[in-house]
């Protein structure tokens, strides 16, 4: 029979249980510690023999607190396979797992279980306060809840400050300013799929009478991609201040790039050459999507194929070819990344090669500036607000 005093001091203890686990919550005690103070409130304090406590976890439910159990409990269960019926718990256990329990107490939050308390009593005489047992459980729940939020959140707001870095680094390795001048006139439109893009452009003058340009996309998004580019870039820069040909340019590049990345990554690139003087260009296109040559005099363009595979997929380049046109006057290049000529519209049809070769070849003779403000406007019109789902990266060059 229970007496009164019975009941006075199970209330007393569950009082300083309550005020320990809250306690232990308000002090930001780590999971561990909330964990051992609800098992020692239980199997001390409460008439319960063994315990197990599953709690919600992102598809499924978490064995944390397994105690006095024997036989092979799931560490995890996927919650497709746990169904609380009218208060009658089914599940469905791969075989070799066991759940020895005599009562179960889910715990919900408006429609949704966050947690499942499996216990076995000590005494069957003894009565066991349900409802402060489920009370408890729930305050443990709602705090490993929010504590899991809190690191999500900061994780969350360490990948934000990470991504902003990566963003800036990415930043500087364009171009800060391209040249407009009588010889030679460039524009950039460069539209990043998120903070942190895949595509990279440069433009070095390296003197007076020669001019190197090109224009990349590494495979993949995100820091590692920047961090690709970064290292890419640095690579490209060096070379260029030396006395390398482009077939040795391109050479150390792949090598370069196989060597960090062990073929798992890779870099499509052009890379052109033009002097002032001789009005000879020199490239070499590595996989890259074909920029348009245009020659105003003639009203033609061509797409620049000559070159070799992707950069960083073989430890030595299987093919390079060279390409060089001569006598070039008055011309402009096109150079893009993937990203433009993929661009869809709500019918999921892409814009394609031949809609931008149809509306190059419209507008040859447009002044870079003008040229890349009709193409933003026809390409918007073309998507319709459709998402992008790429960087869209477009280079133009006009040489007189």
């Amino acid at each position: 029979m229970i007496t009164e005093t019975y009941k006075y001091q199970r209330k007393e203890l569950q009082l300083k249980s309550l005020l320990e686990i809250t306690q232990a919550i308000n002090e930001n005690q780590p999971e561990a510690v909330l964990l051992n103070i609800f098992k020692f409130t239980c199997l001390v304090h409460l008439n319960i023999k063994a315990l197990i406590l599953y709690v919600a976890k992102e598809g499924a439910f978490e064995n944390k607190i397994s105690h006095g159990v024997k036989g092979n409990t799931p560490k995890l269960i996927p919650a497709s396979q746990v169904v609380d019926i009218k208060g009658e718990l089914q599940l469905e256990l791969e075989e070799g797992y066991s759940l020895e329990y005599l009562e179960y107490l889910p715990v919900y939050h408006k429609d949704k279980m966050l947690a499942i308390l499996f216990l076995r009593r000590k005494e069957e005489a003894l009565e066991l306060d349900l409802d402060f047992t489920k009370a408890l459980t729930n305050i443990l729940v709602v705090a490993l809840e929010n504590k899991r939020f809190a690191r999500k959140q900061l994780e969350q707001e360490i990948l934000n400050r990470e991504v902003a870095i990566a963003s800036q680094v990415q930043q500087m390795l364009f171009p800060a300013e391209l040249p407009i001048d009588k010889e030679l006139k460039a524009k950039v439109t460069y539209l990043p799929h998120s903070m942190v893009g895949g595509d990279y452009y440069d433009l070095i003058r390296k003197s007076k009478e020669e001019v190197y340009f090109c224009i990349a996309d590494v495979s993949g998004k995100g820091i590692a991609a920047a961090l690709l580019m970064s290292n890419f870039q640095a690579a490209l820069r060096t070379l260029l201040r030396s006395d390398a040909d482009l077939e040795m340019v391109v050479k150390q590049l792949n090598y370069t790039l196989h060597e960090n990345t062990h073929g798992e990554r890779f870099i499509t690139f052009f890379l052109g050459y033009f002097n002032f003087k001789t009005r000879e260009l020199t490239y070499v296109n590595a996989g890259h999507n074909a920029p348009l040559l245009c020659r105003e005099e003639t009203g033609t363009c061509e797409p620049l194929h000559a070159g070799t595979t992707i950069l960083g997929a073989f430890d030595e380049l299987p093919f390079l070819e060279i390409g060089k046109r001569e006598h070039l006057q008055n011309f402009s290049l096109h150079l893009y990344t993937d990203g433009l000529t993929e661009a869809m519209n709500p019918a999921e049809e892409e814009y394609g090669e031949k809609r931008l070769e149809k509306f190059v070849n419209k507008n040859m003779a447009l002044d870079p500036d003008d040229f890349h403000r009709k193409f933003l406007k026809k390409i918007e019109q073309f998507s319709k607000n459709e998402p992008q789902h790429d960087d869209l990266t477009l280079l133009s060059l006009k040489f007189q």
